[in-house]
């Protein structure tokens, strides 16, 4: 059957570029990883407050220990005089976080940004709800390496985070699913081209 001029032959029929992702699953994906970032880091703080209250734990001689500390300040034990700029700095990164997750159009961008929010989350609930006060909490910290500061889960959240986002500035592939200088990008960050158009021969003739 011929296709009228200009009419894409694809299943969609729209011939675009859109990126063949689901926003609403990627929405699930950026949510459901921060909830379960910010549940363990506040779980293995629990466990932390009562397994390492008396004693430190050895797990790799002195490559890899537990001891807990309560951190007023950020790493390196940094600006302890100053928590309560922290947690302002927490709250206004989880805003902008929130904010541009409208944007997500890539797997690998919700799984950053839900890393991301979830544990910037995890730590500003230590400075919201521990004490000494609202805004002013210390962060409960365990993790223990040689000649490096001692952090927790909702570090290694952040880090990976970092990564992530990053390794896709790296591949050019924009928030919303674009690639940079290309055409769209699927949420693996695979371009993803137009369907060519397919046009029937021209049929008309000249009056006689």
């Amino acid at each position: 059957m011929q296709a009228a001029r200009g009419t894409s032959l694809s299943p969609g029929g729209s011939g675009d570029n859109s990126p063949s992702v689901n926003p609403r699953r990627l929405r699930l994906v950026f949510a459901g990883i921060a909830l379960v970032a910010f549940v363990v880091d506040q779980a293995s703080k629990e466990w932390a407050l009562r397994a390492l209250a008396d004693r430190d734990i050895a797990l790799l001689g002195d490559w890899f220990g537990l001891t807990l500390v309560f951190n007023p300040g950020a790493a390196f034990g940094t600006g302890t005089r100053f928590t309560w700029v922290f947690s302002c700095l927490a709250l206004v990164a989880m805003s902008v976080v929130l904010w541009l997750s409208r944007r997500l159009g890539s797997r690998l961008w919700a799984v950053g940004f839900g890393l991301l929010l979830g544990g910037v989350a995890g730590n500003f609930a230590d400075r919201l709800f521990r004490a000494p006060g609202p805004m002013r909490g210390h962060v409960i910290d365990f993790f223990q390496l040689p000649n490096w500061p001692i952090f927790n889960v909702a570090d290694i959240c952040i880090n990976a985070a970092a990564v992530v986002i990053v390794l896709q500035t790296f591949r050019g592939i924009n928030l919303d699913g674009t690639r940079e200088g290309a055409e769209a990008a699927d949420e693996d960050g695979a371009p993803v081209k137009a369907e060519p158009e397919v046009s029937g021969p021209d049929t008309s003739e000249d009056a006689s």
